[in-house]
């Protein structure tokens, strides 16, 4: 049964379908809807929002409808105008304690419909399930609080600059709002509604803070490389990538760390580059490119099929791969986590950042190792750990 929910916050239950509203005694065949929401975590229900890769209501609203949900969209913009007016926290309180309920029928009437729309005319995503568990990841972190102060940050308050971006931050939303869709290769991106976690000045990483005693920090040493590595069924070298590269592809053992990295990368990104003989290393771009890129989309190992032209080809297919890499070991960290004190505060990339309770730390190998393998073997692991998310110190167990 199609069904709408009210609200998207856990704490506000409350659902729309077959014309009726439904507060407590949920009906218990809700099977389809547009988004997911905190209220019913625990039913199975399929999203609409996920079969149209994240498109809008208003992209996928059938013609015929059309003047109808817009008429019913500039009723909801004119209530939500009033309540900003307000000052109302929606955060804080339930939407539709403060809408009339016959307009939430008629709204939510019409949204049955475009969502019903979307079910019978886009087939199912091969990455449905792989994203599903991460939207339902992501949508724990928005309703998560960060902790940002400017105790032992002195530092950023003796330059005006940087004092006036701190107190931005400080003024600013406490959250992060994750974009699932916000990038063609499934890196995640931020709504503006959002803590600017991915775009933040590493200086300015100081005024986060955990909540907990600690933050330990999890990332791949040479994360695509490794995935290259990785999608050719190459064994993956238990230390520094670029440090093995030094050895057993430049071959100059007095070779900097940094001008390898940066010699490696501008190769590798550049099918004209012959600053690394290809047939003489395991790092067979043509051959990952025959595996992975068809009719001009990649095809990666999770299921996604992205249009990209030839010269961007390698890079989208290691960009998507391993940041889908990251993404599932985060959603089975989760759940490792579950029960916990401890929690996934954010992600950066190809980093994840657990705000950590020290009575958990009989996890830390367990997800250490979790994080370290995923669907293409082994990778080295990065584990950092620190009072703040700029001064993060390497960790060895």
């Amino acid at each position: 049964m199609i069904f709408q929910s009210l609200d998207d916050k856990s704490k506000c239950v409350g659902v729309y379908t077959n014309g009726t509203l439904h507060f407590d005694n949920l009906p218990n065949n809700l099977t389809k809807t547009w988004k997911y929401t905190g209220s019913l975590k625990d039913k199975e229900v399929e999203y609409a929002w996920i079969y149209a890769d994240g498109q809008s209501l208003d992209e996928v609203c059938p013609e015929e409808i059309k003047d109808e949900w817009e008429r019913l969209q500039r009723k909801m913009r004119a209530y939500k105008r009033s309540f900003d007016i307000g000052k109302i926290d929606f955060r804080e309180h339930c939407f539709f304690d403060l809408v009339p309920h016959d307009f939430l029928v008629e709204f939510c009437e019409t949204r049955n419909q475009i969502t019903e729309h979307v079910f019978d005319t886009v087939p199912r995503p091969d990455h449905y399930g792989h994203l599903e568990k991460i939207d339902k990841l992501l949508y724990k972190i928005k309703y998560q609080n960060l902790k940002i102060s400017t105790t032992n940050a002195k530092v950023l308050l003796a330059n005006s600059t940087t004092r006036y971006l701190a107190q931005r931050l400080l003024q600013g939303p406490k959250y992060i709002n994750y974009n699932l869709f916000g990038t063609a290769t499934g890196r995640l991106a931020t709504y503006s509604n959002s803590f600017p976690m991915l775009t933040l000045r590493r200086d300015l990483r100081k005024l986060i803070k955990p909540h907990n005693d600690w933050f330990l920090s999890l990332d791949y040493n040479g994360a695509e490389v490794r995935t290259l590595m990785g999608l050719l069924d190459e064994e993956q070298p238990q230390k520094d990538i670029h440090k093995w590269n030094i050895r057993n592809i430049f071959k100059r053992p007095h070779m900097s760390r940094d001008e390898a990295k940066t010699l490696f990368f501008g190769w590798l990104y550049n099918e004209h580059s012959t600053v690394v003989k290809e047939k003489d290393t395991c790092y067979d771009r043509e051959k990952a490119l025959k595996m992975y890129y068809k009719d001009g989309y990649i095809h990666t190992i999770f299921g996604r099929h992205i249009e990209v032209d030839h010269y961007r080809a390698l890079n989208y297919l290691l960009q998507s791969t391993t940041a889908d890499l990251v993404l599932d070991r985060a959603v089975a960290i989760d759940e490792v986590l579950d029960g916990r004190d401890s929690f996934i505060s954010h992600i950066v990339h190809d980093e994840i950042i657990i705000d950590f309770c020290d009575k958990d730390r009989d996890l830390v190998h367990e997800i250490r190792d979790l994080f370290a393998e995923n669907k293409l073997g082994k990778f080295m692991v990065n584990l950092k750990a620190g009072q703040d998310y700029q001064d993060l110190e390497t960790i060895s167990i």
